[in-house]
């Protein structure tokens, strides 16, 4: 989710508190807690929720390098992470210079346009929100879905009880640790669990639900190192 460096924050709530309640209520997700270690998600400094979304509005769908590029371009045009404003302002030619296309272009006219009139919240605003009063304002930004504020929730805020149900690493992983799967084949699409099988048992790990889901994605970074029994 991070794609710059920034000074790092400490988590909102106890980590320590996080994965001894997981490890009690859900012992088969303790033992992925074992096997991969230490729990150190750190939060880069969280800007405003109109920088958070407009640098998230420039990554969906490109390789994570091209997004690097074009958000670069479109930081050295304006001279710094453009205002709402200077976005309303700017016209088509430089961003579609920088590589931006033009469905993004109206989505980061529409995210200043709600940043202006009070619909994105200022940070002040928004770190007094409940998650869902969040994903409700943020989700009516066009191009901006309940996923992109799902990790703009754990990354940037760091919400402890975020379960980014579509997710396919959160599935992948669940899939991975809670499913008895050949080991000698990788994950296919048949195995994913259903967004409503990852909500019923997160009810387990509430009100730790990020907390699991960082655990699930690294269960998956695991399978990459992990070679099947008898392969070189």
């Amino acid at each position: 989710m991070t794609h710059e460096t920034r000074t790092r924050r400490k988590l909102p709530f106890d980590a320590d508190e996080a994965l001894a309640h997981l490890k009690k209520n859900d012992p088969k997700l303790g033992a992925l807690m074992e096997r991969v270690g230490e729990f150190n998600l750190r939060l880069d400094a969280s800007p405003s929720p109109f920088e958070s979304l407009l640098e998230s509005i420039l990554y969906q769908q490109l390789h994570g390098k091209a997004a690097a590029t074009i958000h670069r371009r479109v930081r050295e045009f304006f001279g710094g992470d453009p205002t709402p404003q200077q976005m309303l302002d700017v016209s088509d030619e430089p961003l579609r210079a920088a590589g931006v296309s033009g469905n993004k272009i109206k989505a980061m006219r529409d995210l200043a346009a709600k940043t202006l009139d009070g619909t994105v919240p200022s940070h002040a605003a928004i770190l007094k929100m409940p998650d869902a009063d969040i994903v409700e304002r943020l989700t009516e930004v066009r191009g901006i879905g309940s996923w992109t504020v799902e990790m703009l929730l754990i990354f940037r805020l760091g919400r402890p009880d975020v379960l980014p149900v579509t997710d396919y690493g959160v599935r992948k992983g669940y899939a991975l640790t809670f499913l008895k799967l050949p080991k000698t084949r990788p994950v296919e699409a048949a195995d994913l669990p259903k967004p409503d099988v990852l909500f019923r048992r997160g009810r387990k790990w509430a009100p730790f639900r990020s907390v699991a889901s960082w655990y699930l994605w690294r269960a998956c970074d695991l399978a990459k190192t992990t070679k099947p029994a008898g392969r070189a």
